[in-house]
């Protein structure tokens, strides 16, 4: 082997060695991280919005003097669909906190319809009903344990590119901090909504021992 390929892979050794002691390999997974579990994030979300048209369509036929929270639904609906937040934009805080407002525009508007079902024995006794309202219950759970995962993956991220020596690397690397959920925000998504039925017959006390 020549002399020149000699230092060629001694160069190669020796910048693996001081990427690999400067964080570069942790930066890198830690960042991989934070996509996987926002692309999970997004996933749950658009599993939620891609209920609402069928629920909509399911409650019209019986809410027929509740347009305006019919309207609100499918007004939210659009709006989340026409904003999207991709992880190259995650380093930008406003970004995420109008994807965030659209997505609790959504929620409220699919609590108050929720709400109002409760004024309609038919629509609650409907089959197709019952079972969008199970998937979107369920889709809710999933949406906080998405978000939990992703607020951890940021946070260890962001904890990351902020020591010594992975800040430099991240600066000169251009990896910044990344936007998280706030607290408040995570705190009122963590807990999914009940959605119950009044007509559901109570569960039984037990009967007192003899």
């Amino acid at each position: 082997m020549t002399i020149s390929r000699w230092l060629g892979v001694f160069g190669m050794a020796l910048v693996a060695v001081v990427m690999s002691g400067c964080g570069y390999n942790s930066i890198q997974a830690a960042d991989e991280e934070v996509n996987a579990s926002w692309s999970e994030v997004l996933n749950q979300y658009q599993r939620r919005a891609d209920l609402v048209p069928q629920l909509v369509k399911s409650v019209d036929a019986y809410m027929t003097h509740e347009r305006e929270v019919l309207t609100q639904v499918t007004e939210a609906r659009s709006k989340v669909g026409s904003l999207q937040i991709t992880a190259d934009q995650l380093d930008d805080p406003a970004a995420l906190q109008r994807f965030q407002e659209a997505q609790n525009q959504l929620t409220s508007a699919l609590s108050r319809l929720i709400a109002v079902s409760e004024n309609y024995p038919q629509l609650k006794s409907d089959g197709l009903f019952r079972d969008l309202m199970t998937q979107l219950e369920g889709t809710e759970n999933r949406i906080a344990v998405a978000r939990g995962r992703y607020v951890k993956s940021v946070q260890a991220y962001n904890v990351l590119v902020r020591q010594f020596p992975a800040v430099i690397t991240a600066k000169v690397l251009g990896y910044a901090p990344k936007a998280n959920f706030t607290v408040a925000d995570e705190a009122a998504v963590s807990r999914p909504p009940e959605i119950r039925f009044s007509n559901e017959a109570p569960a039984r006390n037990p009967a007192p021992a003899q």
